[in-house]
C-alpha cells in the first residue's frame, strides 16, 4: 500500500519488480558499484536514464579531455584500454564505461530515469513512470549534484545575446559572430576560454582559486602524480585533520586551474578579469567594477547544484547527506557513492571511486547475510 492507502495499481503503476538491491545510475560510480555487488554474489540491477551507458561523457564538449592520464582512469577490473600517460577524451570514457558493463555483464538497464525514491516500511520504493522497484537497499550512485546553475538574473539579458549552460555547449558553431563571455573560471570557463579565443573576443570572469604548479601532460607529472595518487588516497581522507578541511573546500565548489594556466589565458588573447558577473544594465552583463560588456554570447560556466528533490528519505543536513563511507546510519539499507569526497580525494577520481563502491557492497552483502545469494558471472570469477 502507498502512503495515501491506495495500490500501485491504482496509481498508474505497472506490478513492483522486486529487487534485493537498486543501483541508481550507470556511470563509473554505478558500474563499479554493480561490479563488486556480482562478486558478493548479491542480487542487483543498475537503473540509469540515458539510451546508452556513457551518454553522460558523449553529451560533454567535443574537446573534453580528463584531467587524470588513462592509467589512473580504470574502474575495478578492467583497466583503461590507452597508454598510461594518455589522456582520454569524453567520448574515450564513454566506450569504456559501455565496454566495462559488457565485459561483465553488468545488469545495467538504460532509458529508465528515476523519478521518486520513498520508504515503505522495511523496503524502499524506486520509480521511473509507471515502473516500481521494491528493494531492501537502494545505492545512490547519480551523483547528487546534477542541476545547472544560472543566476536568476539571466533571465534579464537581452534576447539577442545567445546564452547557454557549459552543460549545453559543444563546440563553438554554436555560437553568433561577436564577443562571448565565460562566467566562472574554475575548470570549464577556462578550457573553453582557450578554445573560443582564436574566433571570438572572450571574456572570462570570476576568481581563480589558484592552479596546480605543474603540467599535467609534462614529464613532471609523471613523477609527481604517483605522489599526489597515494595522498589522494591516504592522507586526503576523512581520517585526517588535512582531510577534513580540504572536504569543505571541495564541497564547497571550485576548484584550481588544471590543465590550462593563467599564462594559456593571456598567451590565447582571453580578457580575464577575476570580477565576479553580478547582473543586468540595459540588457547587457555587469561585472563586480560595474563594467558592462557588450557581447554576443554568454557562456555560464557556473557549475551544478544539488538535486535530491526526488529522495524523499532523509538523509541528513540540508547540503550533505548525513552518512560515513557512503553508508546513511538513520536509514538502513541507504548507500552513496560517487559524490566529492566521500570519504577521500580519491571518492571524486574515476580510479578512485571503485574504493568507496567495494565497500559499500560489502556492507550491502554483510547485511544480506543469511539470504539468498546470485552466481557472480563467470567473467569475474576467474580473477
Amino acid at each position: 500500500m502507498t502512503r495515501s492507502g491506495s495500490t500501485p495499481a491504482d496509481l498508474g503503476f505497472a506490478a513492483p519488480e522486486h529487487v534485493e538491491t537498486v543501483v541508481i545510475g550507470g556511470g563509473q560510480a554505478g558500474l563499479a558499484t554493480s561490479y563488486h555487488l556480482a562478486r558478493q554474489g548479491r542480487p542487483h540491477v543498475v537503473l540509469e536514464g540515458s539510451e546508452r551507458v556513457g551518454d553522460v561523457w558523449r553529451q560533454r564538449f567535443d574537446s573534453l579531455r580528463l584531467f587524470s592520464p588513462a592509467g589512473y582512469d580504470g574502474l575495478p577490473g578492467m583497466p583503461f584500454p590507452l597508454p598510461r600517460w594518455d589522456f582520454p577524451t569524453g567520448h574515450d570514457m564513454a566506450d569504456y564505461l559501455e565496454a566495462y558493463a559488457t565485459a561483465f555483464g553488468l545488469p545495467v538497464r538504460t532509458g529508465i530515469s528515476v523519478d521518486n525514491l520513498s520508504r515503505e516500511g522495511e523496503h524502499y520504493v524506486v520509480t521511473s513512470g509507471h515502473r516500481r522497484f521494491e528493494a531492501a537497499n537502494v545505492v545512490v550512485a547519480s551523483g547528487t549534484w546534477q542541476s545547472p546553475i544560472v543566476p536568476e538574473f539571466a533571465d534579464e539579458l537581452d534576447p539577442a545575446i545567445r546564452q547557454m549552460h557549459s552543460a549545453e555547449y559543444r563546440n563553438p558553431s554554436q555560437l553568433q559572430p561577436g564577443p562571448v563571455l565565460l562566467v566562472g573560471a574554475s575548470h570549464s570557463g577556462p578550457d573553453l576560454a582557450v578554445e573560443l579565443a582564436p574566433t571570438h573576443r572572450t571574456y572570462l570572469s570570476g576568481p581563480i582559486q589558484g592552479e596546480i604548479p605543474f603540467r599535467i601532460e609534462s614529464r613532471t607529472a609523471h613523477v609527481l602524480l604517483p605522489i599526489l595518487w597515494f595522498a589522494a588516497n591516504h592522507v586526503l581522507t576523512m581520517r585526517t585533520p588535512l582531510g577534513r578541511k580540504v572536504a569543505g573546500h571541495v564541497r564547497a565548489g571550485g576548484g584550481p586551474l588544471i590543465r590550462v594556466k593563467r599564462s594559456d589565458l593571456e598567451a590565447a588573447g582571453v580578457e580575464y578579469t577575476p570580477e565576479r558577473t553580478v547582473g543586468v544594465q540595459d540588457g547587457k552583463p555587469v561585472l563586480g567594477d560595474g563594467r558592462v560588456l557588450d557581447v554576443a554570447n554568454v557562456v555560464w560556466c557556473t557549475g551544478f547544484g544539488k538535486d535530491t528533490d526526488w529522495i524523499q528519505v532523509p538523509i541528513g543536513e540540508e547540503r550533505w547527506p548525513a552518512q560515513t563511507r557512503g553508508v546513511v546510519a538513520d536509514a538502513p539499507g541507504l548507500y552513496f557513492v560517487g559524490l566529492p569526497f566521500l570519504q577521500g580525494f580519491y571518492s571524486m577520481l574515476i580510479g578512485g571511486v571503485g574504493r568507496d563502491a567495494g565497500f559499500v557492497a560489502r556492507h550491502v552483502a554483510r547485511r544480506m547475510a543469511g539470504t539468498p545469494a546470485a552466481a557472480a558471472p563467470a567473467s569475474m570469477t576467474a580473477g
